[in-house]
């Protein structure tokens, strides 16, 4: 609730917190006999007798969700759908910009590594040759690493970053923002063992050129990419990873922003630096 919905539900019209006059000598304009103290205050008592209930109740079952020791079948003997929420791992440290590492060797460290790495792999540093070695180096198994350098090379070719309105370079003309973003939605783990991890990760992404008269607009897209992790050097890296379409949702009635809107989002909300 903000703060003006606070207030608006203690002094608007139309709520308990309206003003009730009684004139002296005179019937209560709004009806109703008025109240004595102790009837007050046993209401008093009342409401917070509840209130204290409720929150007892709460707590009780969140606590039953929690705990590892339940049953992992919900009702009518359905399984319970995973938590959304980090499961108690401390995030592991990474600079700003940076690929975070170092992730915990069990499933939800797998699902983290996954998750960032979808982030790097969809990032603005992936079309420029220098930058997209540099993540390249941190989130791939070194056997795979030069086979992959080689394989994107021929992808992110100066032509291709080209048709995107980029420089050569992968850079982006004076005037306008490139925009190259993903963000992961969920993950899934389908295989696992002790030295490999395989998840899926959901995810939603932003690619174009926002500037005026930009040829190539801002636009979205739903995906998923599927990685093969293995444990190395302490942490998850990825063996081999893929992407296919969706699952896409039914698009809303949104209008569209402008490309000065789109650019000024993109400069002041920064991207993730850890996902999950």
């Amino acid at each position: 609730m903000s703060l003006g919905d606070d207030q608006e539900g203690s002094s608007g019209y139309g709520g308990t917190g309206q003003t009730r006059t009684h004139l002296p000598g005179g019937p209560d304009v709004y009806g109703g006999a008025r109240r004595s103290g102790r009837s007050s205050s046993r209401s008093l008592v009342t409401v917070v007798a509840v209130v204290v209930l409720l929150i007892a109740a709460i707590a009780f079952a969140n606590r039953g969700e929690d705990d590892p020791s339940t049953s992992a079948q919900g009702a009518g003997g359905r399984p319970k759908t995973a938590p959304t929420s980090a499961t108690g791992q401390t995030p592991v440290p990474a600079n700003a910009g940076s690929v975070p590492t170092g992730f915990a060797h069990d499933e939800q460290g797998a699902q983290s590594a996954a998750a960032n790495y979808a982030v790097a792999l969809g990032s603005t540093g992936m079309f420029t040759k220098t930058t997209r070695d540099a993540l390249l180096q941190s989130i791939i198994t070194p056997a795979r690493l030069p086979g992959l350098e080689a394989a994107l090379d021929k992808a992110y070719t100066p032509e291709f970053n080209e048709t995107l309105g980029l420089s050569r370079e992968g850079t982006a003309p004076a005037g306008y923002t490139f925009v190259s973003r993903t963000t992961p939605i969920g993950t899934k783990v389908t295989e696992t063992s002790a030295a490999a991890t395989t998840v899926d990760v959901w995810c939603g992404g932003l690619l174009g050129l926002a500037g005026e008269n930009s040829t190539n607009p801002v636009t979205s897209s739903w995906f998923t990419i599927t990685m093969k992790l293995e444990w190395t050097s302490d942490t998850w890296k990825i063996v081999t990873h893929s992407q296919k379409d969706g699952p896409s949702p039914v698009p809303g009635d949104d209008k569209a922003s402008s490309a000065d809107e789109m650019a000024k989002a993109v400069e002041e909300y920064g991207g993730f630096t850890y996902a999950r």
